[in-house]
């Protein structure tokens, strides 16, 4: 897998996020289904994409704190709501895998998660970057000590996946070394079943059960 396509990719997945912002496709009033469809209606305008290498999800409210492999009832966003995207476009066969957290008005608390999300996305990639090996259980436990560090608990079963590695629609029954999970007692910096070097999306899910409010962020790490 090429590393310049694989940024490429992800250029174009961050220019379609921020066209989600310019548009103001999110708005109160909208369900989460509505803002999914004009997402993929916008992707396809923008890059001709019709291809995602995994359920596109747009998550508001309460159905922030669910992981990947849940399926929560269709909410309405509200005027004072947070809410996240996590889209895997595919273009030109090349996979992007994004993540971002949004809100709605001005509340302190989901704007600090909003926040918080990103910079621990950051405080990871540091941290990564300065290992020369570590497990992906290793690599999952500093996030969940993350959380912590920011005041929230972890939210994700994983904390990020192989790309180029699909479908993720089942993690139950599948090889843990394909994630960033507790039973992934393999060096991420290995090189895959072919010899050649293997690249990484970090994914960060950070949730307040009391409060019903989740944040999260991803992009690719390696």
């Amino acid at each position: 897998m090429s590393k310049i396509e694989l940024i490429e990719a992800e250029k174009k997945a961050a220019f379609l996020f921020k066209e989600i912002e310019r548009r103001n496709l999110i708005v109160s009033g909208k369900s989460e289904k509505e803002l999914n469809t004009a997402i993929f209606n916008l992707a396809f305008e923008l890059f001709g994409i019709e291809k995602y290498w995994h359920k596109r999800i747009v998550r508001a409210g309460k159905n922030t704190l669910y992981p990947y492999s849940s399926n929560p009832e269709n909410l309405i966003l509200k005027e004072d709501d947070i809410l996240f995207i996590d889209f895997g476009p595919v273009f030109e066969e090349w996979e992007a895998d994004f993540g971002r957290t949004f809100v709605l008005g001005n509340d302190p608390s989901k704007i600090k998660l909003m926040n918080d999300v990103e910079s621990a996305w950051y405080d990871c990639k540091h941290y990564f970057d300065t290992q020369e090996q570590i497990t992906g259980a290793e690599l999952y436990s500093y996030t969940l000590a993350l959380a912590n560090q920011y005041g929230w608990s972890f939210g994700g079963e994983i904390a990020g996946h192989l790309i180029g590695h699909f479908p993720h629609e089942k993690l139950e029954g599948e090889d843990r070394t394909n994630y960033l999970h507790p039973d992934n007692t393999v060096d991420v910096f290995a090189l895959g079943k072919n010899g050649t070097k293997r690249d990484w999306i970090l994914e960060i899910h950070f949730v307040d059960e009391e409060k019903e409010i989740g944040g999260f962020f991803e992009q690719l790490l390696t």
